[in-house]
């Protein structure tokens, strides 16, 4: 097969577009993402509490905790990362605590966001600030 100079520019220009077009089509929204965890309920501030540094100096590990007493699960996002979903924690019957801790990747500063979905079918919301001085993703 041969390559001709208008095929190759083809290539060109579409491993180019590829490249320069935003991954925001590929990425999942914190709202959208927010949406299909919370269903038809409007999450409400307070109830749980999210422990996250104020700064971290190296965004590769960042630790995180989550206390959410009553919560059927747990669902951490990262505002700022390409892929902002980080994790869901889900709690059975016989679980001792509703608590979850984790270490999480930050591409920059940004907000992380901590949602619990009670027993009861409401949503809880709590967020914090981390401040990346290296970022973790690259940055």
């Amino acid at each position: 097969m041969e390559l001709s100079r208008r095929d190759a520019l083809l290539f060109g220009l579409g491993g180019l577009a590829a490249i320069v077009l935003p991954g925001a089509a590929l990425a999942a929204k914190v709202d959208e993402l927010t949406a299909a965890f919370a269903g038809s309920a409007a999450p409400s501030d307070g109830g749980i509490t999210l422990t996250a540094p104020e700064i971290a100096e190296n965004g590769n590990t960042v630790p995180i905790e989550v206390d959410a007493p009553g919560a059927v699960a747990i669902m951490l996002l990262a505002a700022g990362n390409p892929e902002p979903a980080v994790a869901t924690f889900k709690f059975g019957a016989a679980a001792g605590s509703q608590r979850a801790a984790t270490r999480i990747r930050l591409a920059k500063t940004q907000d992380v966001i901590a949602l619990a979905k009670m027993a009861d079918g409401s949503v809880r919301k709590a967020q914090a600030t981390v401040k990346v001085t290296i970022g973790g993703c690259g940055g």
